[in-house]
């Protein structure tokens, strides 16, 4: 584990320690977890864009080449 110096405006200092009191965590389980829930979060956009921008290469002609094409059921039209 290792240990590190941060700089809060007080404001948000003392909010912290209020909400951690509150709900029975130290200051630094908070601030551990606001960092890990944040971290998530980056990564899981990250990801999302990643998957986007490979979602964007697809050729949707060629996949909807392999649509055959047939009259749709009765129940099916508008």
């Amino acid at each position: 584990m290792s240990t590190i110096s941060i700089r809060l405006p007080d404001s948000i200092h003392q909010h912290a320690k209020r909400l951690a009191r509150r709900d029975g965590y130290s200051l630094n389980q908070l601030i551990a977890s606001a960092v890990g829930e944040k971290l998530a979060a980056l990564e899981t956009e990250e990801y999302l864009e990643a998957r986007a921008a490979k979602g964007r290469t697809v050729d949707i002609d060629r996949i909807l080449a392999k649509v055959p094409a047939v009259e749709a059921d009765a129940l099916d039209r508008l």
